[in-house]
């Protein structure tokens, strides 16, 4: 109180008593109104209405109406005071209904603005044109527009149809509903027409996909503000033509528009679909000349637009930039390396942002547990797996079953995936799909094909993802005749087009099976133009079955589509022993211990504990030629010796994970291990001996499916 009674100790009415009426210049001149203006909190709000009542201001109503003003619309006011001061008011009048209006229709509840429309009427007051525009605010953000077509009754009733506000709402209001005829309705009638009115129905069918509709009115508009730029960009943006949004705003920039917040909002989003970094360089440029480096909307608009058109390191360089980050800052940073391969990095910014107490949702999670399964990150998952299962008693997003159920089975843990699929309630087609997928993967081609027996039979309607999962497990268990079968059911039976991976199932299932020349009639006649993969599984099968000829005509058509790839021609001299490359080949294996996952290159002796692995490398090697292991040193190329030969196959990327893995678990821990390329003949024979020499489970995922060692054999019967 000592803060403002000095204020307001000399004000003339200050000895007036408080039933007396004071002249309107004295009432709009006092220095309470003016504190008012720049009060920041309740507190200091109350303080100054114990001043109007103490001065007798709270007996005229144009007082009453800036303190209830305050509490219902001031972001620092209070809603639940303004109805204390409402109830407290003898007779109130237009203004301060209005006002009550309007503060419901920005709260949580919004049906209440109604109450007070109806509390109106019994008084006696009819509706001006201030009431009609907060009221219909209100029936917008109601989940129909039942409400607001009663209230269009009362507009033509009171004879407001005609005003510019009340015409204007109502448009509004039917176009976020989506009754956009009876926008479109209310808009012809009228006969006033502003840009206002334009914009609101621009909006409604832009915001619904109907940008056409919208772009007709737009082309139409008499004054075309940035709203109404803003809402066919937007449009265009959300309905996926995102270089037609770009052409937009160059067009905007051309009629000297000058775009604001949301415009570039829009505009970042455009970019990072269509990879144009350029562009969203000059809107980062435009956010530092305006002063909005501060705004966090932005700010997460451009790291996801950076990440998406692969530039990370952009992006993570303007994510520690931002002081006070919300959960979508963390989430596209996430998504971005996500999206970009750099499953590491993901991971470490999810641990970054557990450190920070930020609580994830089901976005984060739909981001960072691919990331497990492409890293093989099982103890993570399993966390995940945990952390979901104890805050969302009701699993609320259908996809992470499916993403779980997924993760599982790329990391190895097809056990775990069963049983999340079989607890799964109401299945998707998609949590379906990822189950089968996950059964071929690991050789389990009966149980794929017994599950797809199973949805159909529960009345789901197979797509192309479900055939490309059942194709798969026939290629891994080299079921030719089942595959064929499954292939022409798909085209007879389901009317399914086959796409470039239900014919790189069939030709690899043919070529590993030695039938070349079926594989490559299927080639030769497919619909598509075959990419790198079809042309693999084609040298893949030569390399099996020692067609020189063939090889060498596919490898030349990979060199050309595939000029980069080492791996093509390591393929061919494998053929006949030719000039390879075999150093040059990027392969790498994962393992996780602990939680922290750990990677190995061939030879690699960057690993922190590299001694103790290389000894216990040695030790294995040691052990698995005394069990009669012999190294095959054909598929290494020719003009070095033989025991170089050997060495470099020892130190391959896989058998340093699995030395690690021997060192850093308890005897008899199940090994998992991701190889990001084929695992070679050597390895694959050398892991069966291992399993039982270590009597461990060691299960191998390469780039095309899952190896299960145990007892000195492997699931996929060597044939892979």
């Amino acid at each position: 109180m000592a803060v403002v009674a000095p204020i307001l100790s000399s004000n003339p009415l200050h000895f007036l008593p408080s039933s007396f009426d004071p002249p309107y210049e004295l009432i709009h001149s006092h220095p309470s109104l003016g504190l008012l203006s720049k009060c920041r909190s309740l507190d200091t709000f109350k303080q100054i209405h114990s001043q109007f009542i103490k001065f007798g201001l709270h007996n005229t109503q144009f007082a009453l109406s800036k303190l209830v003003e305050f509490c219902a619309v001031s972001p620092h006011g209070d809603l639940p005071y303004a109805v204390s001061i409402f109830n407290s008011i003898h007779n109130p009048n237009h203004v301060i209904y209005n006002m009550m209006i309007r503060g419901y229709s920005l709260s949580s509840t919004p049906s209440l603005s109604l109450h007070y429309y109806v509390d109106m009427l019994l008084s006696g007051l009819e509706p001006n044109s201030y009431t009609f525009p907060f009221l219909l605010k209100s029936c917008t953000r109601l989940p129909t527009a039942d409400t607001g077509k009663q209230v269009h009754g009362q507009v033509l009733k009171f004879g407001l149809v005609d005003d510019v506000y009340a015409h204007t709402s109502l448009i509004n209001m039917y176009a976020q509903h989506g009754d956009l005829d009876d926008a479109r309705m209310v808009f012809d009638k009228s006969d006033y027409r502003d840009a206002v009115s334009f914009t609101a129905l621009i909006t409604g069918y832009a915001s619904r996909g109907y940008v056409d509709e919208a772009r007709e009115l737009f082309d139409a508009i008499p004054i075309r503000d940035v709203v109404s730029w803003n809402a066919m960009i937007a449009g265009y943006a959300q309905t996926g033509r995102f270089d037609v949004a770009l052409s937009l705003f160059h067009e905007m920039r051309k009629q000297r528009v000058s775009p604001n917040v949301s415009t570039m909002l829009s505009i970042l989003s455009a970019c990072a679909h269509q990879c144009d970094m350029q562009m969203g360089d000059m809107v980062r440029s435009w956010i530092e000349e305006h002063g909005h480096g501060s705004n966090l909307k932005l700010l997460n608009a451009m790291i996801d637009m950076y990440a998406k058109c692969g530039d990370p390191d952009m992006a993570r360089s303007i994510f520690d930039s931002v002081q006070e980050k919300d959960l979508v800052s963390w989430n596209v940073m996430i998504g971005g390396y996500a999206h970009t391969s750099k499953y590491k990095e993901a991971l470490q910014v999810f641990r970054l942002l557990l450190l920070n107490n930020v609580e994830p949702n089901d976005v984060t999670f739909l981001n960072v547990i691919p990331a497990c399964a492409h890293l093989g990150a099982l103890d993570l998952g399993k966390w995940i797996h945990t952390y979901v299962k104890k805050h969302y008693s009701e699993f609320p997003n259908e996809t992470l079953w499916t993403s779980l159920i997924n993760m599982y089975a790329k990391c190895g843990d097809i056990v775990a995936a069963k049983q999340i699929f079989r607890g799964v309630q109401r299945k998707s087609l998609a949590c379906w799909n990822a189950m089968i997928s996950g059964l071929g993967m690991h050789g389990y081609a009966a149980g794929a094909i017994d599950l797809f027996t199973e949805m159909t039979n529960e009345g789901l309607k197979p797509d192309n993802i479900t055939f490309v999962g059942v194709l798969s497990a026939c290629c891994h268990a080299g079921l030719v005749d089942l595959g064929r079968e499954f292939f022409n059911a798909m085209i007879r039976d389901h009317g399914i087009s086959p796409r470039l991976q239900h014919y790189g199932c069939m030709v690899d299932l043919l070529a590993r099976a030695g039938l070349l020349d079926e594989a490559m009639t299927m080639v030769e006649t497919m619909e598509h133009e075959p990419d790198g993969a079809i042309w693999g599984s084609i040298l893949g099968g030569c390399r099996l079955h020692k067609n020189v000829e063939l090889g060498e005509y596919a490898a030349k058509i990979l060199y050309d589509l595939e000029p980069g790839n080492p791996g093509n021609y390591v393929a061919l001299s494998n053929i006949y022993a030719g000039a390879g490359k075999w150093d040059e080949v990027p392969g790498s294996t994962s393992i996780e211990v602990d939680s922290v996952v750990h990677e190995f290159l061939v030879s690699d002796r960057m690993h922190p504990r590299s001694e103790e692995v290389y000894q216990m490398l040695d030790e294995v090697e040691e052990a698995v030629r005394a069990a009669g292991h012999v190294t095959d040193t054909s598929e290494v190329y020719y003009d070095v010796d033989r025991e170089w030969k050997e060495g470099v196959v020892c130190q391959h990327s896989e058998r340093l994970a699995i030395a690690f893995g021997l060192i850093s678990t308890e005897p008899g821990t199940t090994l998992r291990i991701v190889k990001n390329l084929r695992v070679c003949g050597n390895c694959h024979a050398a892991t069966k001996i291992i399993s039982k020499i270590y009597n461990r489970e060691i299960i191998a995922r390469d780039r095309s499916r899952f190896h299960h060692f145990k007892d000195g054999h492997c699931s996929c019967k060597d044939y892979w």
